[in-house]
């Protein structure tokens, strides 16, 4: 037998093994919780503007937008408490704590979707690439938040 064959033949065992070691065809049962959530109605969803003393241009704008976004297309929402917006000045040592917990660095933009009480904090980094064209920023977000509160 070549050298390359048998190469090759250990190879395809050794995925073989990591595939079946791995299970990879099972939700593992720590997961099986955090996964059938992922249907469930928000009881909050939180959107975190994090930014410096000084902001530029664009930083002013995602935080800008971004409320509008919820104000305009989200009222009720907005007004009874299930949106909420804030905008947080990672600068100050009061803001220590949230800043920790999004593990926040310079300026972005967070959702995070709380379901059964759990925190899924992700970051929005699509909206830096719209901060050009409000109309286009207001769509995406609006979509975004929609599509989060569709697991009602």
């Amino acid at each position: 037998m070549s050298i390359n064959f048998i190469r090759h033949n250990k190879l395809i065992l050794l995925f073989l093994a990591l595939f079946l070691l791995t299970g990879c065809s099972q939700v593992p049962v720590e997961n099986r919780e955090n996964f059938s959530r992922a249907n469930q109605p928000p009881d909050k969803i939180v959107v975190v503007h994090f930014h410096g003393t000084q902001q530029c241009w664009s930083c002013i704008t995602v935080g800008k937008y971004a409320l509008k976004t919820i104000k305009e297309k989200f009222s009720e929402e907005y007004s009874n408490g299930l949106i909420e917006f804030k905008d947080i000045n990672g600068e100050l040592p009061a803001n220590r704590d949230i800043v920790i917990k999004y593990q926040a660095r310079g300026s972005s933009l967070y959702v995070n979707t709380i379901i059964a009480g759990q925190d899924n904090i992700k970051e929005d980094v699509t909206v830096w690439r719209l901060v050009n064209n409000e109309n286009q920023f207001i769509s995406y977000f609006e979509g975004v938040l929609k599509n989060l509160l569709a697991k009602k």
